[in-house]
């Protein structure tokens, strides 16, 4: 039996201490939040809700580090159901014990804590986390985790005079439990009531969309200046275009890589994506100046309202943001403006990343495929009389037991290593199917998307290189048109209607990976796999151990021990301690401060 913290108190000590000594003596600092994740009241289209916050705050605080650092990050789930966080696109290497899903962890039951230990390495950018079940991110628990480079390694821009993260996503006034029931129900979620910006509803652009007294989102700037932007789509299933009126976004990194530097006056941004803009305030101040986030892929008029408006503000400006919109793309004239500007996004091969050495000295397109998939979704059917969503014929069942723990305890049965190369012939069905990586191996995978809606698709703990993209079917001679010198990496890609979108990545991180659909809904109802990556060596270089602070359930849940309530441990920790005397508490307030 692994080794175990028997309280949160004890945890807590630990981490505490582990951070006070890291950075004291490490070479690699600790940086340590504790968050407090808890329901809180707002209304951010003008109907009171329930959303979720961290520390009282929605969104959820920007988690700023440098690569290499060490994260804690102690979790304590005031919800009124298991929680888990998930940090999307951040890499944790050689460690998918903290990855924050069904797959590898044990939800954190409501009135526990739990603290994630990670390292960032081998990555620089705009990423964010989000509570990854229960479709609890339809209801807030977001934030920004800013990844930034080591002063030794040069950055292909000046330093910007700011740094501003958006949060952009399509938004329901129905409490996230409702949502889920309609799901469970067999019913489509429909139309979305509105886009928020930073948790925020629409500037009152149109008397008729936009209600008296809704709370919208200002950037304040100074005129000359240039920002760096961090938008981050963390909707449903909505994409968005993203602009901002009068100015040029100029692009610069995606999820974790510099980009070949590019003017847009809008970019369309899919759910579960982030991009890093240039913004340079360089127009008169007449007035303010829109930023809006609107509804792409859609038809009727009852999409009119699913638009988010902020309002850039200049330091000098005379008067507020007036008129018209900017105009979104018109893709009646241009069927495939969103693709070919998708294709626009290419890697900067000379910058460097995270490591001294440029992007592009991993030649991707040298390398042999080793493991090809082609992956087919269709529409959300009815399997055993529930509505479920497929890949490959197959829709996901999570097991009680994680993946990753029934491996470390030789628990048989749980999953099957038998996830189809290709959608398969026979009727769909309901099972834990999962994919065997080869370690070291190369695998190709093709997104091949049979809905009537464009979907988002993300694997955690990699980097995969977009090599293409099209309409139709894919075929073997679709690899003609594939970039094979630089192709953007990222986590998350966008596959459109009746399209395929195809990606190479090279499994050098043991551990086991999700692989899903970023639409919550689709997400939800069971797009999604694992891959499991193992090193054949018996070696513990490879993979970390299993983390002290483990939780366990399913057929595991005898191993886990009683918490107390988080309260509780906390006061304990203090006495513990401090003999009474309230220092940890200022401390732990105080830490985060520090970074």
């Amino acid at each position: 039996m692994a080794r175990r913290r028997a309280a949160p108190a004890a945890a807590l000590a630990f981490t505490l201490a582990a951070t006070l000594v890291g950075l004291c003596l490490a070479g690699d600092p600790y940086a340590y939040f504790n968050w407090n994740v808890a329901y809180m009241k707002t209304a951010p289209l003008g109907v009171e809700q329930q959303v979720i916050s961290i520390n009282g705050k929605f969104p959820g605080p920007v988690v700023n580090v440098t690569t290499n650092w060490n994260v804690a990050i102690n979790v304590l789930n005031s919800l009124d159901e298991p929680l888990l966080i998930t940090w999307d696109g951040v890499q944790h290497r050689k460690n998918s014990w903290q990855d924050g899903v069904r797959g590898t962890n044990c939800p954190i039951p409501a009135g526990w804590n739990w603290t994630y230990q990670f390292q960032v390495k081998d990555q620089i950018g705009s990423f964010f986390y989000f509570p990854s079940i229960l479709f609890q991110r339809a209801a807030g628990g977001y934030g920004g985790f800013t990844v930034n480079n080591r002063p030794i390694i040069s950055v292909p821009f000046d330093t910007p005079d700011g740094d501003i993260s958006l949060f952009v996503g399509d938004w329901f006034s129905k409490n996230h439990k409702d949502l889920r029931k309609e799901l469970d129900q067999g019913k489509a979620l429909g139309i979305p009531d509105g886009v928020l910006i930073n948790g925020k509803g629409p500037y009152r652009y149109n008397k008729t969309l936009v209600p008296v007294g809704i709370d919208y989102e200002t950037i304040n700037v100074h005129p000359g200046k240039t920002y760096r932007f961090r938008v981050h789509n963390v909707g449903i299933f909505t994409c968005l275009n993203f602009r901002i009126q009068s100015h040029n976004l100029l692009l610069t990194e995606t999820e974790g890589s510099y980009t070949v530097q590019q003017n847009y006056t809008n970019l369309d941004i899919f759910v579960g994506q982030s991009y890093s803009f240039l913004i340079t305030m360089d127009q008169n101040a007449s007035t303010d100046y829109y930023i809006v986030a609107s509804a792409r892929f859609v038809n009727g008029s009852k999409w009119d309202r699913v638009i988010g408006v902020g309002i850039l503000h200049y330091s000098n400006s005379k008067g507020k943001a007036s008129g018209p919109l900017p105009d979104p793309p018109n893709d009646v004239f241009d069927k495939t403006y969103s693709m070919n500007q998708a294709r626009s996004i290419r890697w900067n091969v000379t910058a460097s990343g995270a490591r001294p050495n440029p992007q592009g000295s991993f030649r991707y397109g040298s390398i042999n495929v080793t493991q090809m998939y082609v992956i087919k979704n269709k529409s959300p059917m009815l399997i055993n009389g529930k509505l479920r969503a497929t890949l490959n014929g197959i829709s996901y069942l999570p097991p009680e037991t994680p993946l990753r723990l029934a491996d470390q305890y030789d628990k048989k049965g749980i999953y099957k290593l038998n996830f189809p190369t290709k959608a398969f012939p026979g009727p769909p069905k309901i099972a834990t199917s999962v994919i065997n990586g080869t370690y070291r191996g190369f695998m190709e995978i093709v997104f091949q998307n049979n809905e009537s809606r464009v979907q988002s698709y993300h694997l955690d703990g990699y980097a995969f290189f977009v090599v293409g993209m099209d309409y139709g079917e894919w075929a073997e001679n679709s690899r003609g048109t594939y970039n094979k010198w630089d192709g953007v990496a990222r986590s998350t890609i966008q596959v459109y209607p009746g399209a395929w979108t195809a990606v190479l990545v090279s499994l050098d991180n043991v551990g086991t990976w999700n692989l899903r659909s970023e639409n919550l809904d689709s997400w939800y109802l069971g797009q999604e796999t694992y891959i499991k990556v193992v090193n054949p060596e018996s070696t513990n270089k490879t993979e970390l151990p299993v983390p002290d602070n483990a939780l366990y359930c399913g057929v595991l849940e005898d191993m886990q021990k009683q918490q107390k309530p988080h309260a509780e441990a906390l006061e304990s920790l203090s006495t513990t301690i401090t003999g009474g005397r309230p220092v940890v508490t200022l401390l732990l307030a105080a830490l985060p401060l520090l970074f």
